[in-house]
């Protein structure tokens, strides 16, 4: 199956900027692509989108599908007297891959490229080469020759992200920034374009996820549906670095169905969910993939405690160097992601 359409929408999601709470333009884009199968679109005070696709009947289900727009990056916090940017971390970050990463400086000055700047080995001793600089050590250089010069450019508060490319790879492989979760955006939206089921169902791009579940917790408790699915992306444990056991699933599999994620603390996927995409798989034929985490957690998290409680399954596709500016997944997966959703929205009576 050939995947240039859906690649160059991905592409477009992965390189737009919209770091937690500078979602906006993400939305547009959702906006956009749904607007001739939505029955209703609004954004709520917290910045999610809520786009709703009414069910073929009125005494069908709701169901939420939430998938987070926000992607892991920085912002500005102190401009020193050299002109350099100090900056915090925005979301789950290694100090790491920031070294000598080159950025981009949203500001209503217009965008600013800067580069994580470094000590050149010629100057670095022995016992520092072996170290990770921690990012509160580090500064961005934007090539103000002063203080006064970067406070005309840029301004505390400004977002910052990644600067990197897009690559399509061999075998229907993509790379780039920002596939956690840009993929769950294209998954939720090709879903609403697909689904012809008697549930209404809304899909959610939601706000803030990588700090905090923010946007879902808001929005759950005001759609209160019967069954929610957080669409999002999960670890795959196919190179080397990594054991299998500590990753089992892995590209070209198909999603993950998440039975458990962080060891229990996060969500831990009710029976009849659970079986309901198993079920569906099976008699589908579509390739799927159980997981039960240690790490992270996503969106359904905070879905499942809203009021009485929110029945809530996760779906993910396998992605290689999460956050970073290099991840790698199969279009194959998003694929099989997307048929399974839509035939267990289709199934509900």
């Amino acid at each position: 199956m050939s995947f240039e359409k859906e690649i160059k929408l991905v592409e477009e999601l992965c390189m737009t900027p919209g770091i937690s709470g500078f979602e906006e333009n993400i939305a547009e884009i959702i906006k956009r692509e749904l607007k001739d199968v939505a029955d209703e679109m609004e954004t709520d005070p917290m910045g999610n989108l809520i786009v709703t696709k009414k069910g073929s009947s009125k005494k069908g289900p709701k169901v939420m599908l939430a998938s987070h727009m926000d992607e892991i990056g920085l912002m500005v916090k102190y401009i020193d007297d050299n002109g350099y940017l100090r900056f915090s971390t925005i979301g789950g970050i290694n100090d790491q891959m920031l070294m000598n990463q080159t950025v981009t400086v949203h500001s209503k000055n217009g965008d600013f490229t800067g580069v994580i700047g470094s000590k050149p080995p010629h100057v670095t001793k022995a016992e520092e080469k072996k170290k990770v600089v921690p990012a509160d050590e580090m500064f961005i250089d934007i090539g103000a020759k002063d203080k006064e010069q970067a406070e005309e450019m840029v301004t505390i508060g400004d977002p910052i992200t990644f600067k990197c490319w897009f690559e399509a790879f061999p075998n229907n492989l993509v790379m780039c920034k920002a596939l956690d979760n840009r993929l769950g955006c294209y998954v939720m939206m090709e879903v609403l374009k697909r689904v012809n089921s008697k549930a209404t169902v809304y899909g959610v791009g939601t706000t803030q996820e990588e700090v905090g579940l923010k946007g879902a917790k808001v929005t759950s408790y005001r759609l209160n549906p019967d069954l929610a699915f957080a669409l999002d992306v999960t670890l795959s444990g196919d190179h080397p670095g990594i054991k299998p056991e500590e990753a089992p699933v892995v590209i070209g599999k198909g999603p993950a169905v998440i039975l458990i994620d962080a060891s229990g603390r996060g969500i831990i996927t009710p029976k009849y969910v659970r079986d309901l995409l198993k079920n569906t798989g099976d008699k589908e034929g579509i390739p799927y993939q159980l997981e039960v985490s240690d790490g992270g957690t996503t969106d359904g998290s905070a879905i499942h405690l809203t009021k009485e409680g929110i029945p809530t399954g996760v779906l993910s596709v396998p992605t290689r160097y999460i956050h970073t500016t290099v991840s790698v997944a199969s279009m194959e997966d998003v694929e099989n992601t997307i048929k399974l959703i839509v035939a267990a929205i289709d199934s509900l009576e």
